[in-house]
């Protein structure tokens, strides 16, 4: 019996939905069980946080190859088999004390949410068109700053009750069940032979969507150099305690979501390259104060103002970038998810040395200057951006 199409439809939505907080979960409490994990293998902090770097590779190699993929083996195929090897992960981490077999699981869980999130952000670019798709888009991103309110805050409530740290892990992969559930019901659409898909292929991307990709990776990299390291700034330079900490993690993601939600309700209605210079600058300009700042009651607000007006900067880079090209072109939008996605594995290859021979401060410096980066090369896009002729509503 065939699908009814709009039960399709939100079917898909809610996978969407759901990638993007499976990939927050894993990404944001990292810094979160950094200093934990280090203890529990026995070295230092800045040792240990090279081992996300497989994390973050998994994730840059799925997003990288999938363009590719999707035309080969069929999505929902790809979801049942990310559903296994997720399982097979976190059963390994639980029942092994080896630093390289952690790291072979941090890898495979990369791989999976890679694989995840690439077909969460195609399956909205294929579902809806216009300033409509930047909304949704918006709203799919939430997801990612929803698991970066909770999943600090159950992760700082299992640590202080003395729990192991792969419980987070056991934990995140329920996100990954609801979606396996999802794809066992719902028919996927079909990528192979799609004409409009194989024209959207064929189309000149143009200059724009270079400035977006480096906008995506200095975006990407300069916010989780950001909060990757927050908890143990706060920790060790600031005073606070760990649950303290975690909840002022928690508040710039809960701001984010907010802000997620508010603008995909009127961000279709303004130009998005004019919102988007707005955005990188206000951002770029709380992040310095927040470095400069000492009190504890204005990094609280200067923190939840930065979530919010950070929301939707990475969104608006993937909607612009879609828009290059009539039709959402799966290829361009990987590009622009791997470009972000480097960001992502760089995290800790560029900002563990710097904190090891400069201290904390210094990659917030770092992430502060990856931000003006972006609204710099936001600038620049709007003398090429090719979305004002493909900017419609359906």
């Amino acid at each position: 019996m065939t699908t009814p199409y709009n039960y399709t439809r939100i079917g898909l939505t809610w996978i969407s939905f759901l990638s993007y907080a499976l990939t927050g979960a894993l990404v944001i409490t990292s810094g979160m069980i950094l200093d934990n994990i280090a203890q529990y293998f026995h070295l230092p902090i800045s040792e240990m946080s090279h081992t996300f770097t497989f994390l973050n590779a998994g994730i840059l190699v799925s997003v990288f190859f999938n363009a590719w993929l999707m035309i080969i083996i069929p999505l929902k195929r790809q979801l049942i088999y990310g559903f296994i090897l997720i399982i097979l992960a976190i059963v390994t981490l639980t029942i092994t004390h080896n630093i390289i077999i952690f790291s072979i699981c941090m890898f495979m869980l990369g791989i999976v949410s890679g694989i995840t999130m690439s077909i969460g952000t195609f399956l909205i670019t294929y579902l809806y068109a216009g300033r409509q798709r930047g909304s949704r888009l918006l709203f799919s991103d939430s997801f990612f700053s929803f698991a970066g309110t909770i999943f600090p805050i159950i992760s700082a409530i299992l640590l202080t009750h003395a729990l192991p740290w792969y419980w987070i892990y056991v934990c995140i992969s329920i996100i990954y069940l609801f979606i396996f559930i999802l794809t066992l019901f719902i028919e996927f659409p079909e990528i192979k032979n799609n004409k409009a898909i194989e024209h959207a292929e064929k189309e000149k991307w143009g200059l724009g969507v270079l400035f977006l990709s480096i906008a995506a990776l200095c975006y990407i990299l300069g916010q989780l150099s950001f909060i990757s390291w927050i908890p143990v700034y706060l920790t060790k330079s600031m005073g606070m305690n760990i649950v303290t900490a975690g909840q002022l993690v928690g508040n710039f993601w809960m701001s984010y979501m907010i802000g997620m939600w508010i603008f995909s309700s009127f961000m279709r209605f303004f130009d998005l390259h004019h919102i988007l210079v707005l955005l990188t600058a206000v951002a770029t300009s709380l992040m310095c104060w927040f470095i400069i700042a000492h009190d504890i009651t204005m990094l609280r607000w200067i923190i939840i103002i930065l979530g919010f007006s950070s929301s939707a900067i990475y969104t608006t880079v993937i909607t612009l970038a879609s828009l290059q090209t009539k039709v959402a072109s799966p290829k361009l939008v990987n590009f622009i998810l791997t470009s972000g996605t480097v960001g992502t594995m760089l995290t800790f290859i560029v900002t563990a040395p710097i904190v090891e021979n400069f201290g904390v401060r210094a990659a917030l410096i770092l992430a502060n200057g990856l931000y003006g980066i972006v609204f710099i090369m936001c600038v620049l896009l709007g003398f090429f951006s090719k979305h004002r002729q493909h900017d419609y509503i359906i």
